[in-house]
């Protein structure tokens, strides 16, 4: 099975469904902060290996805690994804943190306040004229 084949999407996607899952409803460890969300799962084409994205919003003390949580967590993860899913093999979990959502945020906030500036400037600019 290829990296991008579209098998390979799919076990990708319920991974994915079943992890954000079972986070939300199972895991009851309170180092998981509220707001955690699994952004990708990236599993090797042999299913040995998942490589897990997760979504922490808050400052990097809670991410941290969050990161130890879910570390923790994994074999129990783990062991309900074999329950239920029907593979070959249930991948190992590796948990990576993901800024992308808080770094899109940002930007669009930068975006946001440089057009408030420039609407401000040409308004100022033309009671000037």
């Amino acid at each position: 099975m290829r990296k991008n084949s579209i098998k390979n999407t799919r076990i990708n996607q319920e991974v994915q469904r079943e992890l954000s899952s079972l986070l939300l409803t199972e895991v009851k460890d309170p180092r998981i902060a509220p707001m955690t969300s699994v952004s990708a799962v990236e599993v090797a084409p042999d299913l040995k290996t998942a490589k897990v994205f997760i979504s922490v919003l808050g400052d990097e003390e809670t991410k941290a805690g969050t990161m130890k949580g879910i570390k923790s967590a994994a074999p129990f993860l783990r062991s309900q994804l074999a329950k239920t899913l029907n593979l070959r093999n249930t991948p190992e979990l590796r948990f990576v943190l993901d800024d992308s959502i808080e770094y899109g945020i940002r930007m669009t906030n930068m975006i946001a306040s440089m057009q408030i500036s420039e609407e401000e400037a040409d308004e100022s600019g033309e009671e000037e004229a």
